[in-house]
């Protein structure tokens, strides 16, 4: 699995809207909306990586109201669920 963090820049009067749309996008997986510089947080996850290009190129950018993305390629998962999990092994 590839998963992409795509940050979205949106229309302000139209951000919820937009974030509806492309959480709806086959291959969204979660949608967030942000404080900072950027409006929304997309997570895309996909098999190849030719996907990322037609979730985010083909269907993403085309959504009414996205003025500007950024897209991010994660190559390694951290998490403390992950962390947990491996240590637990063979405790109980």
């Amino acid at each position: 699995m590839i998963t992409a963090i795509v940050f979205i820049e949106a229309e302000t009067a139209r951000i919820p809207e937009v974030a509806e749309a492309i959480a709806a996008l086959d291959g969204v997986s979660e949608v967030y909306s942000v404080t900072g510089q950027i409006d929304l947080v997309a997570l895309v996850r996909v098999k190849r990586h030719e996907d990322i290009a037609s979730v985010v190129s083909d269907q993403l950018n085309k959504v009414p109201g996205v003025v500007d993305t950024e897209t991010h390629i994660a190559y390694r998962a951290y998490s403390r669920h992950d962390l947990e999990a491996a240590f637990s092994i063979g405790l109980d």
